[in-house]
């Protein structure tokens, strides 16, 4: 089932998620939803408060960025098949030099900034089959991750912006919480004013 994807300026995306256990009420329907709702709006990762749910899950496959002519065959074929399930993760480390990549997020759309990030992290995690596992990842599959976990610790890639940048797209942020914003897939806007 496609899920609406909460837009900017709902308080679900600035809280900090809570863990889940292994019991959570229907966790493969879930899955399954948001790895619907993900493919729906042509994303690479979703994150649980970004269909309402303040619980620390979210998904990465970043399949789609192996069609990318800029990466070399070697990045294409890391990013071609990787799609993974990260319950209830913690990054324990991030390490290297910071490197610039414009993001983009299904619940701000229309909205890409450059966003500096480091390139190796190291994240422990539980699958969808509550198995433990501590894992290093690197380059746009580390940057993915990155940003759906900043989702399941309240931040948006926005908040990484300069005061200077956050001030330019001011307006359009407004507007997207709003609902004033054309754009192909569920939504559900926080400032929209109710229909009578």
């Amino acid at each position: 089932m496609i899920l609406p994807i909460v837009a900017y300026g709902d308080p679900v995306l600035k809280r900090k998620a809570k863990e889940i256990s292994q019991d959570y009420p229907n966790l493969e329907g879930l899955l399954e939803n948001m790895f619907e709702t993900m493919y729906n709006a042509y994303g690479v990762g979703l994150a649980a408060p970004q269909i309402g749910l303040p619980i620390r899950l979210f998904l990465v496959d970043t399949t789609p960025f192996s069609e990318d002519e800029n990466f070399t065959e070697e990045e294409k074929n890391e990013l071609k098949d990787f799609k993974r399930v990260f319950i209830n993760a913690t990054i324990l480390e991030e390490e290297g030099d910071e490197w610039a990549f414009n993001e983009g997020c299904l619940s701000i759309p229309d909205v890409r900034e450059d966003v500096f990030r480091q390139p190796v992290i190291t994240i422990e995690y539980y699958d969808e089959n509550f198995k433990k596992h501590t894992e290093k990842f690197n380059g746009l599959i580390a940057r993915v991750i990155q940003h759906e976990y900043d989702h399941i610790e309240g931040i948006l890639f926005t908040d990484k912006l300069s005061s200077f940048k956050k001030r330019l797209i001011k307006g359009k942020l407004n507007n997207i919480s709003k609902g004033k914003i054309n754009v192909d897939y569920r939504m559900r806007f926080p400032d929209q004013k109710k229909k009578r």
